[in-house]
């Protein structure tokens, strides 16, 4: 990774990165791409895109000619949004390399919770036959109609595997004025959301969490709901307001939740050996699934957000347009 004499891109990774990680992305540059690493800045520091989540004023101000911020992830930090506010010079851009596995995560909480695994998994395993042969609580999914509240990464590659369930998909998402068709999918502006709900017998959440998302579906929204309709949660926990959630749950006003995300973390909120996700008893509840926030989370994980970052730094070093732009006020 020594510097060539005329280097198209300097490209600094604002963290320690794993070895073998670094050595897979920096072969994926080749020469096009001048990559440094560590939360130390090369000396002289000239830096044309950051790659950080959540850099510091100091490490932004020390980049001579930065251009692009990129984040490695989904998501912009509140932190990182304050920062980059300072620095209109500069796009704020991140990548969606886990958009695939919290697909997953989100077609897995919804069989689990619709079918009621867990609670047949706990009784299995202590030789209780609960629910076999007789009427139990789970749902058919096939023939019915699911919401998908964000129509990014995530919910485009959820469109087609639910339709090819046999359920109906529809959609809606924010910057839109009017009904759209993508991808064979109607997408309705947010101001629909309320008349979408009565019929939504599943709801995935996958938008990002912003100032005209959070709380999105509160007591009000819940209760439009069928009483035996499937809420699942892969984008973040304040979408959804945490006691209305519960209370839904727990009366019956909704069937089942499948719930990758809270609203306490631990390391951020408490203990890591001992910290409840929410202040309210979630794990009480025999129709929640409950899931640690690792829906973006596999094996391939790192691979594929190396992957991303390789294209955005190519793209980046041709002068081509970058992907996953985002919009400091909007959030996202």
């Amino acid at each position: 990774m020594t510097p060539d004499a005329s280097p198209r891109l300097h490209a600094h990774l604002g963290w320690d990165v794993d070895d073998v990680d670094l050595r897979f992305l920096a072969e994926s540059l080749g020469d096009e791409v001048v990559l440094t690493a560590g939360n130390e800045l090369p000396a002289p520091p000239r830096v044309d895109v950051l790659v950080a989540g959540r850099p510091t004023s100091e490490q932004v101000d020390a980049c001579e000619g930065l251009r692009v911020l990129l984040i490695p992830y989904a998501g912009l930090p509140p932190e990182t949004r304050t920062l980059m506010r300072g620095h209109p010079e500069v796009a704020v851009h991140n990548i969606h390399h886990n958009a695939a596995p919290a697909a997953e995560m989100a077609l897995a909480l919804m069989f689990a919770a619709a079918k009621r695994l867990v609670p047949s998994d706990r009784a299995l395993r202590e030789n209780r036959w609960a629910g076999r042969g007789r009427s139990t609580e789970a749902v058919l999914l096939e023939g019915r109609k699911a919401l998908l509240i964000g129509f990014g990464a995530i919910g485009r590659r959820l469109a087609p595997s639910l339709r090819g369930l046999g359920l109906r998909v529809t959609a809606v998402r924010s910057r839109l004025e009017k009904t759209e068709i993508v991808d064979d999918t109607p997408v309705h502006p947010a101001a629909d959301l309320a008349g979408l709900l009565p019929d939504a017998q599943v709801v995935i959440v996958a938008a990002p969490l912003n100032d005209e998302t959070r709380g999105l579906l509160g007591r009000e929204e819940l209760a439009r709901l069928p009483a035996d309709a499937v809420l699942v949660n892969v984008a973040r926990g304040p979408i959804v307001d945490e006691d209305a959630l519960f209370e839904a749950l727990r009366d019956g006003t909704i069937g089942a939740a499948g719930l990758d995300v809270w609203y306490r973390y631990a390391g951020k909120d408490g203990d890591p050996e001992n910290t409840p996700p929410s202040n309210r008893a979630f794990g009480e509840l025999g129709n929640v699934v409950l899931s640690p926030h690792r829906g973006g989370s596999v094996r391939e994980t790192e691979a594929l957000r190396m992957e991303h970052l390789a294209d955005t730094l190519r793209a980046a070093a041709r002068d081509e347009p970058l992907a996953n732009r985002v919009d400091l006020d909007l959030g996202y």
